[in-house]
């Protein structure tokens, strides 16, 4: 994809999730219901995925992923200085960082989307049974398939980003202009993001187990299991 197609998807995603956050914001109840989902799935994820997470190799990257794209904290400020820096990252990173940072934010989207309408069915209090009631209900299986291909997408360019010449050192360079900007939390998510998967010995065995491990998740919700999230 041409940079200026990606910079166009950018755009609009980042506007897309600025809207999920900001309706949040103005709605007290939304954002309380919001906060509690993101800090359900968090843990969730975490039991799941907890071999991931105590691996030396792949506890790092498992840490991003779960504090970065699944995490409770706000990151509006994070999403406000990606849009600022645009024009920047357009021209001094190569057409594969940018699409790495487009699906990120492409996923972002999608996950804001879905945990909003889900927030909205469950409130601020809920049990796994009605997380999965509302899983089946209020979002479609093919926004949830979306999801995860998405995740496995973004992961795999991830596992080939690392491979770009020269990139460490252009991240590099960025970090004193960024700070100065104003932009520290934006290069510290790049360069998390970046250097937890260039230190993995075993990337594209991560990305593929937290993928089949979700989707057995998936089945098991939409099978109405009554324990979805044991997989044995």
């Amino acid at each position: 994809m041409r940079k200026e197609d990606l910079v166009h998807t950018l755009e609009l995603q980042l506007a897309a999730v600025k809207a999920e956050r900001q309706a949040a914001q103005s709605d007290p109840a939304l954002l309380a219901a919001r906060t509690a989902l993101k800090q359900y799935q968090s843990a969730r994820l975490a039991r799941t995925h907890a071999d991931l997470l105590a691996d030396p190799d792949s506890g790092p990257a498992a840490q991003f992923f779960l504090r970065e794209l699944y995490g409770s904290a706000d990151p509006s400020q994070r999403d406000a200085d990606l849009g600022r820096i645009i024009p920047t990252m357009r021209r001094v990173l190569p057409p594969h960082a940018l699409q790495t940072i487009t699906q990120a934010i492409v996923l972002d989207a999608l996950s804001e989307r879905l945990d909003t309408a889900m927030a909205r069915a469950l409130g601020p209090k809920f049990d796994d049974a009605a997380y999965a009631s509302a899983y089946r209900t209020v979002t479609l299986r093919a926004e949830r398939e979306s999801q995860l291909t998405l995740i496995k997408a973004l992961g795999d360019s991830l596992c080939e980003l690392v491979k770009v010449p020269f990139l460490t050192a252009t991240l590099g360079i960025m970090r004193g202009p960024a700070r100065l900007a104003g932009l520290g939390d934006l290069q510290r998510f790049l360069e998390t993001g970046f250097t937890t998967f260039k230190r993995m010995r075993r990337a594209g065995d991560f990305v593929l187990i937290i993928v089949e491990r979700e989707r057995r998740v998936l089945e098991n919700l939409y099978a109405e299991r009554p324990r979805p999230f044991e997989l044995g």
